[in-house]
């Protein structure tokens, strides 16, 4: 059978199974992984028995739960799925997380209900990035369902950590030994095959001033007060940042987010602490370690001038910015030809400002690219905001995209 023939029988094996892939994905869909709090073991055994319907034997490894409570969470089970082949070749992992932000306020459709309406699924985490459960399952079963002779073997790997870093997904799995790909395809959420992307630092700075009554405000000192300092050099330090531009194609500047404020204990009392949760992206130009330090420097700065006033500061995250592998190219040049065929426009590499677990592959020498189901731009499918959706369609289309790519790799 030649190859345009096996991608042929690809194609036509994705349409015939399409509707149980979509069936999949709602039942994937319908059981929440909101993190926090972050129980996810119940998704991942949902999933184990789903797949089991397929043939698929999906292991499941619990990470220990004094480990998960150290890191906020509540429960994480990954599942490792080990299809192999024949001698030689290589071995790809296909990775997708199954955690997810909860869904906040605005939505029109349950975002557990996984309804279809015009064409589209809607529900949390159906575009970022339970939809590549799906892609990467039933590619997996379109590949072998072709019948050409294949070398090597993939991991399906449905981690439950990627909200908080990654650090119990996929780099747990990575240092029990569970598995060991020499190619990494993670998931997507847009039509660009992405191979770089920022890296993210998150810090919390707690601003302790002395609390006191409003009545006598002389006896205490704001912690509100001295936090609106670190607020205003921070912003101001963003216009900074922007001048900066990254060289990576789909990548612009850094940039630093305070995503949550809170303190004090009541109307009529003066603020004695008051905490800030802070993001800062940094473009893959950047030194990790500088602007951690350089951040910090910053911070304290802003405080050190006000009597009474101090700043303690907590790394709650450090995630490298990814950078591509020169062993990507095989990954890079199938999925940007096979997208391009199937989805009728240029489909190239690029990079991202978002973070993601591919880095923890790239991290280790593994050559990573992101791709799978997701619109042109990642705003499309309102990821992380009301009314998540995939695009039957896109969901369709990248999945015999991956299945052939995975045939390029893994054919004798």
């Amino acid at each position: 059978m030649s190859t345009s023939h096996s991608y042929q029988v690809i194609d036509a094996y994705v349409d015939a199974h399409f509707d149980e892939q979509v069936r999949f994905l709602q039942e994937l869909v319908r059981v929440p992984t909101d993190t926090p709090p972050g129980n996810n073991t119940p998704h991942a055994l949902r999933t184990r028995d789903l797949l089991a319907a397929f043939g698929f034997d999906a292991q499941a490894h619990e990470v220990p739960a004094e480990v998960v409570k150290e890191h906020g969470l509540q429960s994480i089970t990954n599942l490792v799925v080990r299809r192999r082949y024949g001698k030689g070749g290589r071995v790809v992992a296909l990775n997708a997380h199954g955690d997810v932000v909860p869904p906040g306020e605005g939505w029109t459709f349950d975002p557990y209900g996984a309804q279809i309406v015009d064409g589209k699924l809607y529900g949390r985490a159906s575009a970022v990035s339970k939809c590549d459960f799906s892609t990467f399952t039933f590619a997996t079963r379109a590949l072998e369902a072709a019948g050409m002779p294949l070398a090597g073997g993939i991991d399906l790997l449905f981690t439950y950590d990627e909200e908080f870093g990654g650090e119990l997904g996929p780099r747990w799995l990575l240092d029990q030994g569970l598995t060991k790909p020499d190619l990494e395809i993670a998931a997507g959420f847009s039509y660009q095959v992405v191979t770089a992307h920022n890296g993210c630092l998150q810090l919390e700075a707690t601003v302790h001033g002395k609390m006191g009554h409003a009545a006598v405000p002389e006896t205490a000192v704001d912690a509100l007060q001295a936090a609106t300092r670190v607020l205003v050099a921070i912003y101001e330090e963003n216009a900074r940042l922007r001048r900066t531009k990254s060289a990576v194609k789909g990548i612009d500047c850094g940039y630093i987010n305070v995503g949550q404020i809170f303190g004090g204990t009541n109307t009529n009392v003066v603020p004695g602490k008051v905490v800030l949760k802070i993001d800062r992206r940094m473009i893959p130009e950047e030194d990790p370690v500088a602007v951690e330090a350089a951040l910090r420097r910053l911070i304290e700065d802003a405080v050190a001038t006000l009597p009474g006033t101090s700043v303690d500061i907590r790394r709650l995250l450090l995630a490298h910015a990814m950078k591509p592998l020169a062993g990507n190219k095989p990954l890079v040049d199938a999925l940007c030809a096979h997208a391009t065929e199937l989805i009728g426009e240029q489909v190239e590499a690029s990079g991202t400002p978002l973070y993601t677990d591919a880095r923890l592959f790239s991290e280790r020498g593994i050559p990573a690219v992101i791709y799978g189901a997701g619109p042109r731009t990642v705003l499309e499918s309102n990821a992380k905001r009301a009314d998540e959706h995939i695009v039957l369609e896109d969901l369709r289309r990248a999945t015999k995209v991956v299945a052939r790519t995975l045939l390029d790799l893994l054919k004798a």
